[in-house]
């Protein structure tokens, strides 16, 4: 099982009818919110059907967080 964080871009399996297949993640818990990267259309999705969309992971804005134990935002 492959972890997912905010910000981090996928594609899916199907082609979204815009003609995009890249989502970026907007939010991560037991639903998973995703932007389109071509239309900017706005979906949420419950965590098994996310799981079984997802094709690849071709970013991960996130990782960074994985390794500071302590970030700041400004």
């Amino acid at each position: 099982v492959e972890d997912y964080y905010l910000g981090d871009i996928i594609q899916t399996k199907k082609v979204h009818p815009c003609g995009s297949n890249q989502w970026e993640i907007i939010r991560v818990g037991m639903d998973f919110k995703m932007k389109c990267q071509g239309c900017g259309r706005v979906v949420m999705l419950p965590r098994p059907k996310f799981q079984k969309s997802v094709k690849k992971l071709i970013s991960r804005k996130g990782e960074i967080k994985k390794y500071l134990k302590t970030a700041y935002i400004y």
